[in-house]
């Protein structure tokens, strides 16, 4: 039986020294984790996907999720928490979009190693 973990006690002091240094803080990386925690929702990562592709409204995107408006207001707001989203007004409509780039990014990240670890069958039945 092969074990995947090592059979002797062995630190590479040097690398991990070097590792150490490259380390962000504890706070940082909190954040790193409640973002993916936030993304690992499936209807959050759905309005993110949404938001890359365009600016939209609540009632937008309600529709697009076929949610309601609470439902996704509620949503949002978790999202502009993690500062993810953003929204503008224009008179009484409230539209949305995403912060910068960097959350899209990190969902098309995502999508990409998806569908790249899928058997070649089923890639090409849910390519983008």
């Amino acid at each position: 039986m092969v074990s995947d973990v090592c059979q002797v006690v062995s630190v590479n002091e040097l690398k991990v020294k070097r590792v150490h240094k490259q380390m962000p803080d504890s706070a940082t990386v909190q954040q790193v984790a409640d973002i993916f925690a936030t993304l690992g929702d499936p209807t959050r990562a759905r309005l993110v996907f949404a938001l890359s592709k365009a600016e939209l409204c609540v009632c937008d995107l309600a529709s697009l999720l076929g949610m309601t408006v609470s439902a996704v207001s509620h949503q949002l707001r978790v999202l502009r928490h993690l500062g993810l989203v953003k929204y503008r007004k224009q008179g009484r409509l409230a539209y949305y979009s995403l912060d910068d780039e960097h959350a899209s990014e990190l969902l098309t990240q995502a999508l990409d190693h998806v569908v790249h670890s899928r058997p070649v069958a089923t890639r090409k039945k849910h390519a983008r």
